[in-house]
């Protein structure tokens, strides 16, 4: 991340976010780096590039030598400077998979059995829409999508039939 300044002869190029590592920081990822265990290839690269950065190597520089993207580059010097030295080598928290999650265990149990029980009058079984409606009805849920209920069902070896 850059900011351009212009002064009245050129445009300087100043850097927004400058990674200055302290000598206990600069120790760690050191140590990090030069270990052969378990550590992650992202967190390893993360590593190299704050250590480099710590250099003053340019972004490109950086990018070219660690075979990434500049933008990669300046996310984790973004996140060294905002965050931290833990925050910039870790991995973010993804919350698609928990956030995605409508049901939790017992209304899972609930539409299985509903999906088990007799169908309405009329029917001769369950479609995935009059189950997610049911299931709106009751007070299970407060909204559902028939592709909820076919992803939920899908998980188990229940058979509608």
């Amino acid at each position: 991340m850059y900011d351009t300044s212009k002064s009245k002869e050129r445009s300087v190029l100043v850097k927004k976010y400058v990674v200055d590592l302290s000598k206990e920081e600069k120790e760690r990822l050191e140590e990090l780096t030069s270990k052969g265990t378990t550590t992650g290839a992202r967190r390893l690269r993360r590593a190299h590039t704050l250590l480099l950065a710590n250099e003053g190597m340019i972004d490109q520089e950086i990018a070219r030598v660690l075979n990434s993207s500049v933008s990669t580059v300046e996310r984790v010097r973004k996140r060294l400077v905002e965050e931290g030295l833990e925050a910039a080598l870790s991995e973010r928290p993804r919350l698609g998979a928990i956030l995605r999650r409508k049901l939790d265990g017992k209304a899972e149990a609930y539409l299985v059995a509903l999906a088990c029980s007799e169908p309405p009058e009329g029917r001769q079984r369950w479609t995935m829409q009059m189950l997610a409606d049911k299931m709106v009805e009751v007070g299970v849920v407060e909204r559902m999508s028939d592709e909820t209920v076919r992803r939920t069902l899908k998980k188990g070896t229940l058979s509608r039939g």
